[in-house]
Order: structure tokens, then sequence, then C-alpha cells
């Protein structure tokens, strides 16, 4: 066994939690946004997610670790998280795809951690008093200290994050990299042509590309301040808004690009930044949510119809904003009835603010790839 070492969780108004972590080499200390995820499965799709980006997360669920890590769940080539909390991490994983364990790939890739405290205590007062920025340290256990260092750290409310994880070079995603359980489906898909899609890169997540092969599309990601005139020379049939990290308010070149490109009447999907980024270039607004919606249990729906749906977002579109726009509501969160989908009354640009690709968490939601490939095939006849 590792040895274990003190560690110590403090938030921005003083409360802390005393656990452990284990003697490696890794950052003494890490600061970011506290959140919870309730998810009881999926911890490895959750800390590769680009939308955890500068979050340090705190998983509900007793124990992690237990399947270990492998090369074919990750959602991106880097680990997006800051630090890590669970009751208990697993040392010694089992299953026959693992290649390594939680613990040895949060050390390789110098993520903080820290275990063995009451995350049921932590969950409830963050849904109290709201996520707030955090530490995680085990060189210096003086909350006081860590206290004024989180202090001097920019809110999550103001930031940009997504030139942190957009990709830096426009690219093809190769269907050919999908493991081949992936491909199950692929046979029944018979497109009489291929559809090509630009993804406007907020930090996608590589299970909405792969959702998009299956179902035979062409697929050009794209980085987030990419200009118009550059969306337009692939003559796409659609355009997906990616997932993204940050305060979508402050997002203005994406904003900016999405409101020119409504003018052209090209089908148009968002998926939670996305989703959040499209609503604002058709004159809604976001708001901030006190402890935001993540997990994999999420009833979304409207009209006596409920889908079971992943969520991972911090911010939302708000309803009244929606109302003197051109959108309609399409899904309610029906948790706390905050928005969670809308539709052009007239246009072909439609979005949601949970994850229908889904990965960790139900598929529900998975039709809408389908609906989306359905309205850029009407389009393209």
């Amino acid at each position: 066994m590792i040895k274990r070492i003190p560690a110590i969780l403090v938030l921005k108004d003083g409360t802390y939690y005393k656990g452990w972590s284990f003697l490696a080499e890794q950052k003494d200390s890490t600061i970011g946004e506290v959140v919870f995820n309730t998810g009881m499965t999926g911890y490895q799709e959750i800390i590769t997610d680009p939308s955890y980006f500068q979050q340090i997360v705190t998983f509900t669920y007793p124990e992690i670790g237990n399947t270990g890590i492998n090369k074919q769940d990750i959602e991106s080539q880097a680990v997006s998280i800051k630090g890590l909390v669970a009751k208990n991490i697993c040392q010694v994983s089992s299953s026959w795809r693992q290649q390594e364990s939680l613990v040895q790939y949060l050390q390789e890739n110098y993520i903080p951690f820290i275990f063995g405290i009451d995350t049921r205590s932590l969950t409830q007062y963050l849904r109290r008093f709201g996520t707030m920025n955090g530490c995680i340290s085990t060189n210096s256990l003086n909350p006081v200290y860590l206290k004024q260092k989180i202090l001097n750290t920019p809110q999550m409310q103001g930031l940009d994050l997504i030139p942190y994880v957009t990709t830096k070079n426009i690219y093809p995603w190769d269907e050919k990299s999908l493991p081949c359980w992936y491909l199950i489906d692929r046979d029944k898909v018979e497109p009489l042509y291929q559809l090509k899609v630009i993804v406007l890169d907020f930090g996608v997540k590589f299970n909405i590309l792969r959702r998009l092969a299956t179902l035979g599309c062409r697929i050009t990601v794209v980085p987030a301040e990419t200009g118009i005139q550059e969306i337009l020379s692939y003559q796409p049939d659609g355009i997906l808004l990616s997932n993204g990290p940050g305060d979508p308010a402050v997002v203005h070149y994406g904003v900016q690009t999405v409101r020119r490109l409504l003018d052209y009447n090209i089908p148009m999907f968002g998926i939670c930044m996305g989703h959040q980024i499209l609503n604002l270039a058709l004159e809604a607004t976001t708001f901030k949510l006190k402890f935001g919606h993540r997990g994999t249990n999420q009833p979304s729906g409207l009209n006596q119809k409920v889908e079971i749906t992943s969520q991972n977002h911090g911010f939302a579109v708000d309803v009244e904003s929606v109302l003197s726009s051109p959108l309609k509501v399409t899904h309610f969160n029906l948790n706390d009835i905050t928005v969670a989908g809308t539709g052009h009354s007239l246009s072909p640009y439609f979005s949601v603010q949970y994850h229908p690709e889904a990965s960790p968490g139900p598929h529900d939601a998975d039709y809408l790839f389908e609906q989306f490939v359905d309205i850029m095939k009407s389009f393209k006849d």
C-alpha cells in the first residue's frame, strides 16, 4: 500500500475538512471552484471532461477507482479538473479494460486529491451556501493561510476559460480512432452521402464526435475563435456548438460568430456551453446557478415527457429572456424548472443544456443527434 499523508480541503469562507492523500510527486496545493457530482459511475470521463476545467470535483458516490483507468473512456487528451475529493479511493482496482489505477493516473498528471472526508457533509454545505473556491493542500495544513490564498483567486463568474481548452488547430475527426465497441451499430447506418459538420470547439467531449461519426457525419473540429469566413469555406451542412467551461456571458467572440452564422440558415445544434452561446446570440441572457447541475440522473422534459439526462453546468439560460426572444423552451430541468432546452420558432437552430452523448449517463436523449442529422438532410435536399 502507498503511504498516506495528511491533507486538507479549505473553502473560501474558512470552512475546512481534514483528510488524507498519498505520498508522491504531485503539486502541494491547488485552488479551484469546489463542485459536486452525484453520478455513481464515470469518474474517468468526468476528470477528462474539459467542462470541469479549473474545478475541484467532489464525488458523492462513497468509493471511486474500483475499475481503474483505460485509454478508451477519456473525453479529451488531458485531465481537466484542478483537484479531486472523495470519501474513499480504491487503490486495488479490477477490470479487464484497466491499464492503471486511478491513484497512479492522478499522480502522473499532478492532480492533487484528498480522501477520507465526509463528502455528504461537504455536499450539503455546498447546496446550502453555493459552490465556492477552495484549496486542497498537503504542504500547508493551516486553514487561515490557505483561506487567504483562496481569496486572492478569481471567482468562476466572469472567467473565460475556453482559450485554455479549445483546439489550437483545425483537424478532421478520424473515425478510425474509435474503439471497435463504439461502432457496433455502424452497419445499421447507410447514409446516402456524408454530411459535413463543423464542430466549434469550446471544450468538446470526444463522445460528441463519436456519436456524430457513428451517424455518418464527416467532422471538422475548429478552434473557438475561428472566423466566420473560414467556417463557411467548408460548406458545412450543419454546425455543432460544443460544451465547455467558464462563464458563457464573457465569451463575446463565440456569441458574435454564432450571431453572424445565423444569417446563413445553416442547421445548428448547441450542447451545454454551446446551448448557452446560441441563446446569447439570439438575445437571451444567462446567470450563475447556486450549486449547478452535475450528475447522471437529472430529469428534463416538457408536456408530460421526461428524459433522464447527464448534466454538468454551473450557469443557465434565463427563462424570461427566452420568452422575449425568437426562441421557445423545449425542455425544463424538472428539479428546479430552469431552462434545459430551446429551439428557434422558424429556423433550424436548437440546443440543450444537458449532454445527449451521455458519457457517463443514460441514453434517453441520444435521439437528438439523429434529429440533428435529419434536419441537416432535409436542408441539404
